[in-house]
């Protein structure tokens, strides 16, 4: 009995220092030495050390001064009930899609609201998919430049700024395809504020 079961937890111990060990730190060093930023969550400071966000998860924005994110369908648990959950826009603490399906009631009527609200706010009578649809974790931290371009106007009226100034920010803050082919052309709405907020007024 003994016989076999030395091998058994020498294995088990051994392949535990190697994978529950020795790889996760190897992994983390290395991470460390070649992509301190990345490795540490990629945060985004305001220049004075104080962490404003990460340029990997999306944050809300509300004001007429800044653009904003696509919807998020990210929930938090319900103040009344704690056994619920009510809608909680880019909950950091709850990656999730709605799961809502097009047959759903519920999200056509959300997305025929953002696209009505939007049409009245700026008159376009096509809109960019993801302006009325949240992204699968509900964290997406960019929107495609169509999007961006789309809400232009409204920035630069709130700020007192030309439009071509504002549209020059985006194209400015326009990533491309990674490696030239993977994804599509998309713009950081967290790390495009912060560039719009360095901008002098008027």
């Amino acid at each position: 009995m003994i016989a076999h079961l030395r091998p058994a937890l020498t294995l088990v111990l051994m392949l535990t220092a190697v994978t529950g060990i020795a790889y996760p730190l190897a992994v983390t060093g290395v991470a460390q030495a070649v992509f301190p930023g990345a490795a540490n969550g990629s945060l985004v400071t305001d220049g004075k050390g104080t962490v404003v966000g990460s340029a990997l998860i999306g944050q809300a924005f509300s004001g007429e001064r800044y653009f904003h994110p696509r919807p998020s369908a990210t929930t938090g648990a319900d103040p009344a009930d704690p056994s619920k959950t009510v809608y909680a826009p880019y909950n950091a603490a709850a990656s999730t899609g709605s799961n809502l399906g097009p047959t759903s009631t519920r999200l056509v009527e959300r997305v025929r609201a953002d696209a009505e609200r939007l049409t009245a706010e700026t008159g376009a009578r096509l809109l960019p998919a993801d302006a009325v649809t949240a992204s699968g974790s509900g964290l997406d931290p960019h929107i495609s430049p169509a999007h961006a371009l789309l809400q232009a106007s409204r920035v630069a009226r709130a700020r007192g700024l030309p439009v071509d100034r504002v549209e020059a920010l985006v194209a400015a803050h326009t990533e491309g395809r990674t490696f030239g082919i993977l994804g599509e052309p998309r713009v950081n709405v967290l790390l495009l504020n912060r560039a719009l907020d360095a901008l002098p007024s008027g």
